[in-house]
Parts: C-alpha cells; sequence; structure tokens
C-alpha cells in the first residue's frame, strides 16, 4: 500500500493513478478525512491515558473508574476509524512509473524490442492441441472426464521437456557467472549475486495473501474456507512473505529466490476463452523469480529480471517482443510492469509467455518488510517479481516454433542435454 503521508502530500497523483488504473470507487477524500479524525482519536486516547496516571498518582478511585470508561469508548472509537481507513487504502493502487504509458487495456501496450526471426514453414503450421494430439502429448479430453474443462494430462516427451526446462532455468539463475554475463549485455549496475531455489507452499492463509495484495480478484482464486487456505496462482504469492515482519540488514541485500510450483486459478472471466489447449488452465506450473532489493536498485533489479526472462527464451530460440505495460492494463500493485509475448506461428500471433512487475515499496509496506540501513534507519524494500518460464506457455511456443512438415517436434538445442542428447520428440504409443 501507499503511505499515508505520501497520500496527504501528492493527493492529485493518487487521484490520476486511481484514475488511470481504472480503479474508480475508490473515496480518497473520505480517506483523507479518516486521517484527521484517527489523529484526533489518537490524542483523545494519549489525553485519556495522561489524566488515568494523573488519578492513580493521586490515589482517586472513582476518577479513575470513570477515566477508564472514557478509555474504552475512546480506544473503541478509534479502532473503529481505523478499520475503516485501511479498508479504503489498501485499495489504493500504486502509482505508476514515470515511463508507464497511459492506456485504457491492452491496446495502450508498448513493443519496446522485438528478437527472433520468425520460423518459416513450407506447410500449413499446425496449433499445439493438434500436434500435442497426433504425438499422445497433450491429452484433454481424459483430463475433461476426470477434473473438468482447463485441466490436462501432459505425456512422454512433453513431461520431461517440462522438468528440462525447470533444470535449464536453474542452471542460468543459480550462476553467478551467467548473471554476470546478462548484466554486462545490458549495461546494468548490479549485483551478481544468485537466485536460491525454492519449492514454496502452495496454499496461503487468505490474510497474508491479502498483504501481498494479490488476494483480489478473489473469484480468480480456489478458496478452501473451512481452513481458510488460498491456492495461489503463482510462484510469487508464498515467496513474497518469505520475509514477512522482519528487518534486513543493508549489506544482505538483493536476496533473490526462484521457485518452482503448480498455480491455480479459477479463469472466472475468461468463459469460452481459449478453451483449446493448454494456454489457459485452472491447474499449471511457473518458474517465478522475487527479490528484495534497496529501493535505489529496484529499477536496475526490474532491469535484470527482464533480462533474464530474454535469455531463457534465447536460449530456445523462441522469436518474442518485449512489452511495456500501460495504465490500465497492468496490476494494482504495479509500478511499472513488462510483458514478454512470445510468436506462436499456429495461431499466428503473440501470447503472452512472461511477466515482470516491480512493486516499489508497495508490497513491502503491507508485508512489514524493511530495510535496516547501517546508520540505523529504516524504509520499506523494493520487491520485484517475474515469470521465469511459465511452463505451459513455453510449452506451447517449442511446440508450435518447432513443428516439422512430417508432423514432429524437434528439440531445442538448449533442452537435449536434459532429455537424453536426442533431437526429436517421441510419439507417446500405448
Amino acid at each position: 500500500m501507499l503511505d499515508l503521508q505520501f497520500i496527504r502530500e501528492n493527493p492529485d497523483l493518487v487521484r490520476t493513478a486511481i484514475k488511470n488504473k481504472n480503479k474508480e470507487g475508490i473515496d480518497l477524500d473520505r480517506l483523507l478525512q479518516l486521517a484527521e479524525e484517527r489523529k484526533a482519536a489518537a490524542g483523545e486516547v494519549s489525553d485519556i491515558n495522561r489524566k488515568r496516571n494523573e488519578a492513580q498518582a493521586a490515589r482517586d478511585a472513582e476518577a479513575g473508574k470513570n477515566l477508564k470508561e472514557e478509555l474504552r469508548a475512546a480506544e473503541d472509537k478509534y479502532q473503529q476509524i481505523e478499520k475503516e481507513l485501511v479498508s479504503i487504502l489498501i485499495k489504493i493502487p500504486n502509482i505508476p512509473s514515470a515511463d508507464t504509458p497511459v492506456g485504457p487495456d491492452e491496446s495502450g501496450n508498448v513493443v519496446v524490442r522485438e528478437w527472433g526471426e520468425k520460423p518459416q514453414f513450407n506447410f500449413e503450421p499446425k496449433a499445439h492441441w493438434d500436434i500435442g494430439r497426433d504425438l499422445g502429448v497433450i491429452d484433454s479430453e481424459k483430463a475433461a472426464e476426470v477434473s473438468g474443462a482447463r485441466f490436462t494430462y501432459l505425456k512422454g516427451d512433453l513431461a520431461l521437456m517440462q522438468f528440462a526446462l525447470v533444470q535449464l532455468a536453474m542452471s542460468v539463475l543459480t550462476s553467478r557467472e551467467e548473471l554476470a554475463k546478462i548484466i554486462q549485455e545490458k549495461g546494468l549496475s548490479v549485483s551478481d549475486k544468485p537466485f536460491i531455489p525454492v519449492l514454496p507452499p502452495v496454499m496461503m492463509r487468505s490474510q497474508v495473501m491479502n498483504r501481498m495484495a494479490r488476494l483480489d480478484p478473489i473469484d480468480e482464486r480456489y478458496y478452501y474456507e473451512k481452513d481458510d487456505l488460498v491456492f495461489v496462482g503463482s510462484a510469487e504469492h508464498t515467496m513474497g512473505p518469505l520475509h514477512m515482519d522482519e528487518a534486513i540488514a543493508e549489506e544482505r541485500l538483493p536476496i533473490r529466490y526462484i521457485g518452482y510450483s503448480t498455480a491455480f486459478r479459477r479463469e472466472a472471466g475468461a468463459a469460452g476463452k481459449d478453451t483449446r489447449g493448454i494456454l489457459r488452465q485452472h491447474q499449471f506450473d511457473k518458474l517465478e523469480m522475487e527479490s528484495f532489493a534497496k529501493p535505489e536498485d529496484g529499477l536496475a533489479e526490474q532491469e535484470l529480471f527482464v533480462g533474464v526472462q530474454e535469455r531463457l527464451m534465447q536460449l530456445l530460440g523462441i522469436p518474442y517482443q518485449v512489452l511495456l505495460i500501460c495504465t490500465g492494463d497492468m496490476g494494482g500493485p504495479d509500478h511499472r510492469q513488462f510483458d514478454i509475448n512470445s510468436w506462436m506461428p499456429g495461431q499466428n500471433t503473440y501470447r503472452e509467455t512472461q511477466t515482470s512487475d516491480y512493486m516499489g515499496g508497495y508490497q513491502a509496506r503491507r508485508l512489514n518488510t524493511k530495510i535496516k540501513r547501517q546508520d540505523g534507519t529504516s524504509e520499506p524494500v523494493h520487491m520485484n517479481d517475474a515469470t521465469a518460464y511459465a511452463i505451459g506457455r513455453t510449452l506451447i511456443a517449442i511446440l508450435e516454433n518447432y513443428q516439422q512438415a512430417d508432423g514432429s517436434v524437434t528439440i531445442p538445442e538448449a533442452l537435449r542435454p536434459y532429455l537424453g542428447g536426442r533431437e526429436k520428440m517421441e510419439k507417446v504409443i500405448i
């Protein structure tokens, strides 16, 4: 969330962010009024406590009893004001960066660069659902019988390829040498400290997800109300709170994690959209990056994350676009967001495969994750999260870009060491 003093000092900037992020309906004037009421209520509580101390020193039991009742009423009033204030404060979105384009929706996103040559075919390229069916590596029909729509079985070499992607990404992200190369190529001034591999929980308390500013829209979440547990929609949902309620010494930063997990989304707003294949599933697997950095390093840290994403797609030889996301399409907690859209020849379009979110101190303020400076001062750390590989979507890109006229699929060279050195995927025969 935003700092309340910042909101007081910059109400017009906050109003503009609310408007441009399509978050109309937030009563900023009421928030500012409540802030003044809370200040007055806090003063009243303090004043009553002072009088109680005086009554106790004078051994005036009757006055002390009356003041105790007054204090209870004053504290109740303060709590009511606090509750309403926080309920508004947590809805206010982050301020977009100066270079974020203003736009109503994805139509306002800006392509900042492209990489790779689109493959040329002497045949009509097929979509991944047809390729996967013909090779026997994608079975959505049986999954629909077992689990319902938007679930699938991955089989054979496609299942093995999933774990090959995990190994490839881990080999880059845990290597100081590989990160140093990316930093040098991007001309960045950031640490080459490697990422720590994590297998995080896939369920979390709703209160903690709310502190991550990722609980809403709740309709997109699978919520197990009996135990108050929410299934994560991405690995960073449970990696972000790794340092919740902590003060991290300045010299320990940055702290970087690379997490692998299954994720779950209800896709409540996607009825009839992308129903074929494995692009939009209720259950999917992802590799996610998460970092905690000094505020002065936060933007450069995001540039490193995008550089890592590009390197991972370049290793696979997948053509892509890097997009700077506009105000109307970015997440509420985001200060700056990039997406990578990869070329899908079977669908004749680019589709999102990665995203990179820089939150500044917005998430850390809710999580109470601070940097403890060497001079003794403290402030919220700056947090970044980003997709390394969205496994399902990356597999789609491989199937469609590496398909051959005979129906086979060539295995990208970077993945072959993890697949026994084979150059082509084998058909599943049962």
